[in-house]
Order: structure tokens, then C-alpha cells, then sequence
């Protein structure tokens, strides 16, 4: 794989940008949340939302259009993957978007480095095979994340939530023809479902991703690539 100039400056620009938003910008927003009364496990959901489309689903769109190969955007990512997970191996974890109780934000970090390369690899060389589920987990979730927020104040599931999401995955996904709308869907659906120790972060792009791969061999004429 060759990796231009442009390439490495975008990925040194988008890491800068992460890095920023999770450490010094959500921070800030998590003590303006504090003051004005907002309850502590309703500002760090916020704020994992907020990181959800400014860090993920922003830089995934960017990932179309600066890229030439996935190699520099999944090492990014892994290597977020391992900035987040070691406060939870330390336990001194970055309060104001972590908690004790899952690493959610680790598995988001793998997932999305895994899937905008297999996406790449697999549908030979269209980045937006990979980055659309991407968009489902990072925006989509978000969405309905913070519908539920709104609702109900604390971490839950609800069918509003799900409504939502599909309200905006359904037709991001038609970026990819009927194959895409359906993976946004049906990603709208898992989301409301929690199996085991398996993570919305893993579901939602693993199962469109499926969806979206499949049509492309079994089904290609519901594929707009």
C-alpha cells in the first residue's frame, strides 16, 4: 500500500482533533452540564454521544475523501483503542465520558478501524462499503442515545430512541441502494436489543456490515456501488 503525503497529515489533523475533543472539549462541556444541574450519569452519556459523531462519524466521512488505502485510518483508530482502554486498566478513568462499569468506548475504537478496512478490502477499494455501517454506530446510535437521554434521563432502551435512528440511518444508507437502507434498518432494531457482554458498538456495524456484504454477493443488483 502506498500512503501519499496527504495522507499522513490528515490522520496526524483527525488524531489531534480526537484526541481534543475527548480530553479538553468534553471535559469542558461535562463541568458546564455539572453547573447548570445536570446529573453526572446523564453529562458523561451526553458526552459519549458528542464523541460519537464529532470523533467517529465526522472523521468517517472524511476517510472517503483523503484516502487512499485504510492502513493509516485503522492504526489511528487502534491506537485510540488502546488510549481509552488503559484508564480502565489503571483505574483512573477519564470521568466526564467513562465509567467503571463497561469500556464501550474501546470496543467503538476497534470497530471502527476493522470495519472501514474490511469494507475497503472487501468491496475493492469503495471506502463507503465500510463507512456507512460506521455512520450507523456513530450517528445513528448517538441519535437515539440522546432521544432516550432527553426522555428518560438515564441510560435505557426505548423504541423512540430506535425511531430515531432509523429516521437517519434508512436514508443514509440508500447512499448504497436498497442493501443500504435495509442494513440501516434492521441496525435500527439491534440497537435495541443487549446480547450478553456484546456491545451496541460491535452490533450495529457488524450486522449491517453482514447485511450489506452479503448483498453484494448474493443480491448486487440492490447495491448502488
Amino acid at each position: 500500500m502506498n500512503i501519499h503525503m496527504k495522507e499522513i497529515i490528515a490522520t496526524c489533523i483527525l488524531f489531534t482533533w480526537v484526541v481534543f475533543l475527548v480530553s479538553v472539549l468534553t471535559r469542558r462541556l461535562y463541568d458546564f452540564m455539572r453547573r447548570k444541574g445536570t446529573k453526572h450519569n446523564v453529562a458523561v452519556y451526553y458526552n459519549r454521544k458528542v464523541i460519537h459523531i464529532l470523533a467517529g462519524g465526522l472523521c468517517a466521512i472524511v476517510v472517503p475523501f483523503t484516502f487512499n488505502t485504510p492502513l493509516l485510518p485503522l492504526i489511528m483508530a487502534w491506537i485510540l483503542s488502546v488510549i481509552t482502554y488503559i484508564p480502565h486498566r489503571t483505574g483512573n478513568i477519564m470521568y466526564w465520558f467513562q465509567t467503571k462499569e463497561n469500556m464501550y468506548e474501546v470496543s467503538f475504537c476497534i470497530m471502527w478501524g476493522l470495519i472501514i478496512a474490511l469494507g475497503w478490502i472487501l468491496s475493492g477499494g469503495d471506502f463507503w462499503f465500510g463507512v456507512i455501517p460506521i455512520l450507523f454506530m456513530s450517528i445513528g446510535d448517538a441519535i437515539t442515545g440522546i432521544v432516550r437521554n432527553k426522555l428518560y434521563k438515564r441510560r435505557t432502551k426505548s423504541w423512540w430512541g430506535n425511531l430515531a435512528m432509523a429516521i437517519f440511518s434508512i436514508p443514509v444508507g440508500a447512499t448504497l441502494g436498497i442493501a443500504g437502507m435495509i442494513a440501516g434498518a434492521i441496525a435500527s432494531i439491534v440497537e435495541h436489543f443487549e446480547i450478553g457482554p456484546i456491545d451496541d458498538n460491535v452490533m450495529i456495524p457488524l450486522t449491517s456490515f453482514i447485511i450489506i456484504l452479503l448483498a453484494k454477493y448474493y443480491a448486487p443488483w440492490t447495491l448502488s456501488m
